[in-house]
């Protein structure tokens, strides 16, 4: 009997950043996921259409500690993709943005102002040899945005050290 192919665990892992919210409540600070385990994390953020003066901004940051401890920003991001229309329901394409120099924020994805009128799925890709010395978790911040709009995000984690069955992956903030 052929069960399918499993990737989940040995190719892969995903961990939440931001549950669904309304992005504009408050500072929407991700939790932190340990990259000792992993090689990779493509950090996703979805976010639905807005009003007017809700833009989409990110900040990628660095700890030093789990929970507490020192936390900067990771200024390394130079490129990062966009799908980005009125509707996400069809077919859309992605585009490269390259921002200079290396920054950990993404003032308005997408640029121009339109990330406010648009639904978005935005990618950022970080590699573990990037975090400065002693840092090894990594996490996001999506501000406030000036209006209501809907988003989360996750970490799509990739390179694992460890492969294992999906419920025996180790705990990606131990």
């Amino acid at each position: 009997m052929t069960t399918g192919v499993r990737t989940l665990g040995k190719d892969w892992d995903i961990v939440p950043a931001i549950v669904p919210v309304n992005l504009n409540t408050g500072a929407n600070t991700g939790g932190r996921v340990h990259m000792k385990n992993y090689r990779n994390c493509a950090i996703v953020i979805f976010a639905s259409i807005g009003t007017a003066a809700s833009d989409l901004a990110v900040d990628v940051q660095e700890a030093d500690a789990a929970t507490g401890g020192t936390i900067q920003d990771l200024d390394v991001v130079t490129k990062y993709y966009i799908k980005d229309a009125l509707s996400l329901t069809s077919a859309t394409t992605w585009s490269e943005i390259a921002q200079t120099p290396a920054a950990s924020e993404i003032s308005d994805a997408g640029g121009a102002g339109t990330s406010a009128e648009h639904s978005q799925v935005v990618v950022i890709e970080i590699d573990n040899t990037q975090l400065s010395d002693g840092f090894e978790w990594l996490s996001i911040n999506v501000p406030q945005p000036g209006a209501t709009k809907l988003g989360c995000a996750f970490y799509v984690l990739t390179g694992l050290n460890v492969q294992r069955k999906p419920q025996n992956l180790a705990d990606p903030n131990a």
